[in-house]
Protein backbone atom coordinates (compact mmCIF):
# COMPACT_ATOMS: atom_id res chain seq x y z
CA UNK A 1 0.00 0.00 0.00
CA UNK A 2 1.62 3.29 -0.68
CA UNK A 3 2.51 5.96 1.68
CA UNK A 4 0.00 8.52 2.35
CA UNK A 5 2.11 11.76 0.81
CA UNK A 6 2.70 15.00 2.46
CA UNK A 7 1.95 18.47 0.72
CA UNK A 8 4.19 21.25 1.63
CA UNK A 9 2.13 25.08 0.83
CA UNK A 10 5.08 27.03 0.45
CA UNK A 11 5.01 30.69 0.63
CA UNK A 12 6.30 31.91 -2.81
CA UNK A 13 8.91 33.99 -1.04
CA UNK A 14 10.64 31.44 0.46
CA UNK A 15 10.68 29.41 -2.71
CA UNK A 16 14.78 29.90 -3.01
CA UNK A 17 15.21 28.92 0.52
CA UNK A 18 18.52 26.81 0.20
CA UNK A 19 17.59 24.99 3.39
CA UNK A 20 14.35 24.62 2.89
CA UNK A 21 15.50 22.81 -0.55
CA UNK A 22 17.76 20.62 1.93
CA UNK A 23 15.17 19.52 4.51
CA UNK A 24 12.61 18.45 1.81
CA UNK A 25 15.36 16.22 -0.17
CA UNK A 26 16.22 14.58 2.81
CA UNK A 27 12.50 13.55 3.84
CA UNK A 28 12.20 12.21 0.38
CA UNK A 29 15.73 10.07 0.77
CA UNK A 30 13.79 8.43 4.05
CA UNK A 31 10.83 7.60 1.30
CA UNK A 32 8.29 9.79 2.59
CA UNK A 33 6.35 11.79 -0.48
CA UNK A 34 6.62 15.42 0.02
CA UNK A 35 5.06 17.14 -2.77
CA UNK A 36 5.83 20.76 -2.88
CA UNK A 37 3.29 23.60 -4.26
CA UNK A 38 4.18 27.26 -4.39
CA UNK A 39 2.15 30.35 -3.65
CA UNK A 40 2.09 33.23 -5.91
CA UNK A 41 -1.28 34.84 -5.33
CA UNK A 42 -4.73 34.59 -3.77
CA UNK A 43 -6.68 31.65 -4.21
CA UNK A 44 -3.31 29.53 -4.82
CA UNK A 45 -3.27 28.00 -1.28
CA UNK A 46 -7.02 27.44 -1.28
CA UNK A 47 -6.66 25.21 -4.31
CA UNK A 48 -3.36 23.26 -3.57
CA UNK A 49 -5.26 22.33 0.49
CA UNK A 50 -8.26 20.57 -2.06
CA UNK A 51 -5.68 19.22 -4.42
CA UNK A 52 -3.94 17.17 -1.06
CA UNK A 53 -7.23 16.36 -0.04
CA UNK A 54 -7.91 14.70 -3.65
CA UNK A 55 -4.47 12.91 -3.11
CA UNK A 56 -5.26 11.95 0.21
CA UNK A 57 -2.52 13.60 2.04
CA UNK A 58 -1.43 12.28 5.18
CA UNK A 59 -0.19 16.03 6.12
CA UNK A 60 -0.39 19.60 4.87
CA UNK A 61 2.55 21.96 5.42
CA UNK A 62 1.93 25.46 6.44
CA UNK A 63 5.56 26.60 4.95
CA UNK A 64 5.57 30.76 5.54
CA UNK A 65 4.81 32.93 8.29
CA UNK A 66 1.97 32.85 10.38
CA UNK A 67 -0.29 34.46 7.73
CA UNK A 68 0.47 31.57 5.22
CA UNK A 69 -0.39 28.91 8.45
CA UNK A 70 -3.53 30.65 8.77
CA UNK A 71 -4.17 30.97 5.46
CA UNK A 72 -4.12 27.00 4.98
CA UNK A 73 -6.06 26.53 8.02
CA UNK A 74 -8.67 28.87 6.83
CA UNK A 75 -9.03 26.76 3.63
CA UNK A 76 -8.76 23.42 5.76
CA UNK A 77 -11.70 24.96 7.51
CA UNK A 78 -13.59 25.99 4.34
CA UNK A 79 -14.08 22.76 3.28
CA UNK A 80 -16.57 21.93 6.14
CA UNK A 81 -15.35 18.58 7.05
CA UNK A 82 -14.76 17.13 10.52
CA UNK A 83 -11.39 17.66 11.45
CA UNK A 84 -10.90 13.68 11.80
CA UNK A 85 -11.49 13.63 7.58
CA UNK A 86 -9.13 16.09 6.90
CA UNK A 87 -5.06 15.62 6.35
CA UNK A 88 -3.40 16.85 9.45
CA UNK A 89 -1.92 20.74 9.29
CA UNK A 90 2.02 21.25 10.41
CA UNK A 91 4.09 24.27 9.81
CA UNK A 92 7.44 25.19 8.46
CA UNK A 93 8.38 28.47 9.90
CA UNK A 94 9.66 31.07 7.52
CA UNK A 95 7.97 34.09 8.37
CA UNK A 96 9.98 37.36 9.96
CA UNK A 97 8.54 37.16 13.88
CA UNK A 98 7.06 33.14 13.54
CA UNK A 99 4.95 34.73 16.48
CA UNK A 100 2.82 31.19 16.71
CA UNK A 101 6.15 28.91 16.16
CA UNK A 102 7.57 30.55 18.61
CA UNK A 103 4.86 30.30 21.23
CA UNK A 104 4.50 26.82 20.80
CA UNK A 105 7.99 25.77 20.46
CA UNK A 106 7.98 24.47 17.15
CA UNK A 107 11.65 24.30 15.39
CA UNK A 108 12.46 27.32 13.27
CA UNK A 109 14.66 24.73 11.00
CA UNK A 110 13.27 23.34 8.11
CA UNK A 111 14.59 19.77 8.46
CA UNK A 112 13.58 19.66 12.36
CA UNK A 113 9.88 21.49 11.91
CA UNK A 114 9.16 18.78 9.16
CA UNK A 115 10.85 15.91 11.84
CA UNK A 116 8.23 16.81 13.72
CA UNK A 117 5.33 15.57 11.56
CA UNK A 118 6.91 11.85 12.56
CA UNK A 119 7.70 12.76 16.06
CA UNK A 120 4.35 13.92 17.71
CA UNK A 121 0.72 13.26 17.05
CA UNK A 122 -1.90 15.46 15.41
CA UNK A 123 -4.16 17.35 18.28
CA UNK A 124 -7.49 19.02 17.80
CA UNK A 125 -7.16 22.62 18.10
CA UNK A 126 -9.37 25.31 17.88
CA UNK A 127 -10.05 28.36 14.96
CA UNK A 128 -10.72 31.72 15.48
CA UNK A 129 -13.78 33.06 13.12
CA UNK A 130 -13.94 36.63 12.39
CA UNK A 131 -16.90 38.56 11.34
CA UNK A 132 -16.71 41.71 10.57
CA UNK A 133 -19.89 43.54 8.95
CA UNK A 134 -20.32 40.04 6.95
CA UNK A 135 -17.13 39.14 5.67
CA UNK A 136 -16.02 36.09 7.12
CA UNK A 137 -12.43 34.57 8.09
CA UNK A 138 -10.58 32.47 9.74
CA UNK A 139 -7.58 32.86 12.16
CA UNK A 140 -5.32 30.20 13.67
CA UNK A 141 -3.22 32.26 16.47
CA UNK A 142 -4.31 35.63 17.29
CA UNK A 143 -6.66 38.73 16.49
CA UNK A 144 -5.49 42.21 17.44
CA UNK A 145 -6.29 45.53 17.21
CA UNK A 146 -5.41 49.17 18.29
CA UNK A 147 -1.34 50.56 18.93
CA UNK A 148 0.28 46.51 17.90
CA UNK A 149 -1.85 46.81 14.17
CA UNK A 150 -0.59 49.54 13.72
CA UNK A 151 2.89 48.64 14.19
CA UNK A 152 2.26 45.30 12.24
CA UNK A 153 0.80 46.77 9.12
CA UNK A 154 2.55 49.70 8.46
CA UNK A 155 5.89 47.95 8.97
CA UNK A 156 7.45 47.48 5.38
CA UNK A 157 8.23 44.44 4.25
CA UNK A 158 11.91 45.53 3.10
CA UNK A 159 12.84 46.78 6.46
CA UNK A 160 10.87 43.21 7.72
CA UNK A 161 13.50 41.25 5.65
CA UNK A 162 16.41 43.27 6.54
CA UNK A 163 15.72 43.28 10.28
CA UNK A 164 13.59 40.86 11.46
CA UNK A 165 11.41 41.11 14.38
CA UNK A 166 13.89 44.13 15.76
CA UNK A 167 11.07 45.96 12.12
CA UNK A 168 8.52 46.31 14.70
CA UNK A 169 10.49 47.49 17.44
CA UNK A 170 11.55 50.41 15.01
CA UNK A 171 7.99 51.36 13.92
CA UNK A 172 6.56 50.76 17.25
CA UNK A 173 8.87 53.60 18.71
CA UNK A 174 8.06 56.14 15.56
CA UNK A 175 4.46 55.47 16.81
CA UNK A 176 4.92 56.20 20.42
CA UNK A 177 4.07 59.90 20.08
CA UNK A 178 0.85 59.80 17.75
CA UNK A 179 -1.45 56.41 19.73
CA UNK A 180 -4.85 57.54 19.52
CA UNK A 181 -7.35 55.53 21.35
CA UNK A 182 -10.40 53.66 19.63
CA UNK A 183 -13.55 53.92 21.25
CA UNK A 184 -15.79 50.96 21.06
CA UNK A 185 -18.16 48.24 23.03
CA UNK A 186 -16.91 45.03 23.40
CA UNK A 187 -19.00 42.46 25.10
CA UNK A 188 -19.00 38.89 25.59
CA UNK A 189 -21.29 36.14 27.47
CA UNK A 190 -20.90 37.63 31.48
CA UNK A 191 -18.26 40.28 30.01
CA UNK A 192 -19.08 44.03 29.55
CA UNK A 193 -16.44 47.10 28.47
CA UNK A 194 -16.74 50.21 26.80
CA UNK A 195 -14.23 52.77 26.27
CA UNK A 196 -11.27 53.59 23.96
CA UNK A 197 -8.37 50.96 24.42
CA UNK A 198 -5.31 51.70 22.87
CA UNK A 199 -4.32 47.67 22.30
CA UNK A 200 -6.85 44.41 22.17
CA UNK A 201 -6.14 40.57 21.78
CA UNK A 202 -8.29 38.25 20.89
CA UNK A 203 -5.94 35.12 21.43
CA UNK A 204 -6.23 31.21 20.32
CA UNK A 205 -2.21 31.76 20.34
CA UNK A 206 -0.96 34.09 23.10
CA UNK A 207 1.34 36.97 20.77
CA UNK A 208 1.90 38.65 17.45
CA UNK A 209 3.39 41.48 15.66
CA UNK A 210 7.32 40.13 16.67
CA UNK A 211 6.50 38.90 20.26
CA UNK A 212 4.13 41.19 21.52
CA UNK A 213 2.54 38.90 24.04
CA UNK A 214 -1.27 39.97 24.48
CA UNK A 215 -3.36 36.95 25.45
CA UNK A 216 -0.40 35.06 27.96
CA UNK A 217 -2.84 32.65 29.47
CA UNK A 218 -4.20 31.63 25.68
CA UNK A 219 -4.09 27.83 24.55
CA UNK A 220 -5.48 26.15 21.04
CA UNK A 221 -7.79 23.18 22.73
CA UNK A 222 -9.38 24.54 25.22
CA UNK A 223 -13.11 26.23 23.24
CA UNK A 224 -12.37 29.82 24.56
CA UNK A 225 -10.16 33.00 23.21
CA UNK A 226 -8.33 34.86 25.21
CA UNK A 227 -9.42 38.27 25.55
CA UNK A 228 -7.16 40.90 26.36
CA UNK A 229 -8.42 44.76 26.48
CA UNK A 230 -5.41 47.35 27.20
CA UNK A 231 -7.58 50.95 27.95
CA UNK A 232 -6.19 54.40 26.98
CA UNK A 233 -2.81 55.15 29.45
CA UNK A 234 -2.78 58.67 31.28
CA UNK A 235 -0.01 59.92 33.57
CA UNK A 236 2.80 57.57 34.87
CA UNK A 237 1.70 54.88 33.06
CA UNK A 238 2.14 55.95 29.53
CA UNK A 239 5.74 55.29 30.56
CA UNK A 240 5.30 51.54 30.26
CA UNK A 241 4.24 51.32 27.08
CA UNK A 242 7.85 50.28 25.90
CA UNK A 243 7.44 47.30 28.32
CA UNK A 244 4.01 46.46 28.73
CA UNK A 245 3.78 44.23 25.74
CA UNK A 246 7.56 42.37 25.98
CA UNK A 247 6.30 39.74 28.74
CA UNK A 248 2.57 38.49 28.72
CA UNK A 249 3.13 38.24 32.58
CA UNK A 250 4.84 41.52 33.12
CA UNK A 251 2.91 43.42 36.46
CA UNK A 252 2.50 46.29 33.89
CA UNK A 253 -0.39 44.62 31.53
CA UNK A 254 -1.81 42.69 34.48
CA UNK A 255 -1.85 46.11 36.21
CA UNK A 256 -3.97 47.69 33.48
CA UNK A 257 -5.72 45.01 31.01
CA UNK A 258 -9.05 43.76 31.14
CA UNK A 259 -9.19 39.97 30.47
CA UNK A 260 -11.83 37.19 29.84
CA UNK A 261 -12.01 33.64 28.40
CA UNK A 262 -14.86 33.24 25.92
CA UNK A 263 -17.03 31.42 23.37
CA UNK A 264 -17.85 34.54 21.38
CA UNK A 265 -17.06 38.44 21.35
CA UNK A 266 -19.24 40.93 19.69
CA UNK A 267 -16.91 44.45 19.06
CA UNK A 268 -18.90 47.12 17.94
CA UNK A 269 -16.42 50.58 17.63
CA UNK A 270 -17.39 54.16 16.73
CA UNK A 271 -15.49 54.58 13.36
CA UNK A 272 -14.05 51.75 11.27
CA UNK A 273 -11.16 49.98 13.36
CA UNK A 274 -8.56 47.28 11.85
CA UNK A 275 -8.23 44.18 12.82
CA UNK A 276 -4.87 42.10 12.15
CA UNK A 277 -5.65 38.77 11.59
CA UNK A 278 -1.81 37.14 11.72
CA UNK A 279 -0.79 39.92 9.26
CA UNK A 280 -3.94 40.09 6.95
CA UNK A 281 -6.08 43.24 8.30
CA UNK A 282 -9.58 42.87 8.29
CA UNK A 283 -11.61 46.95 8.92
CA UNK A 284 -15.06 47.19 10.04
CA UNK A 285 -17.07 48.85 12.44
CA UNK A 286 -18.61 45.59 13.99
CA UNK A 287 -17.09 42.50 14.51
CA UNK A 288 -18.28 39.13 15.92
CA UNK A 289 -15.29 36.55 16.93
CA UNK A 290 -15.92 32.82 17.71
CA UNK A 291 -13.98 30.10 18.78
CA UNK A 292 -14.38 27.07 16.80
CA UNK A 293 -13.39 24.04 18.94
CA UNK A 294 -11.29 21.43 17.42
CA UNK A 295 -11.39 22.92 13.76
CA UNK A 296 -8.36 21.02 12.56
CA UNK A 297 -5.78 18.92 13.58
CA UNK A 298 -1.92 19.99 14.23
CA UNK A 299 1.12 18.80 14.95
CA UNK A 300 2.64 20.01 18.10
CA UNK A 301 5.89 19.87 20.44
CA UNK A 302 4.42 17.38 22.64
CA UNK A 303 5.18 19.98 25.74
CA UNK A 304 3.97 23.18 24.14
CA UNK A 305 2.73 25.28 26.95
CA UNK A 306 -0.22 25.54 24.49
CA UNK A 307 -1.81 22.71 24.64
CA UNK A 308 -3.75 22.48 27.79
CA UNK A 309 -3.57 18.34 28.76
Amino acid sequence: MPTPPWFLILNGKSAGDDAVRDAVARVRDRGQPLLVRVTWEAGDAERYVHEAIAADAAVIVAGGGDGTLSEVAEALAHTGEAAAALPALSLLPLGTANDFATATGIPVEPLAALDLISSSGARPIDLLQVDGDGAVHWCANLASGGFGTEVTVETHDGLKKMLGGLAYVITGIARLGRIEPIRARIHGEGFQWEGGFIALGLGNGRQAGGGQVLCPDAVLDDGLLELTVVPELSGELVSTLGTLFSDGKHAALEQVAERARLREVWIEAERPMTLNLDGEPLQARRFHVRCEAGRVRMHLPAHTPLLSG
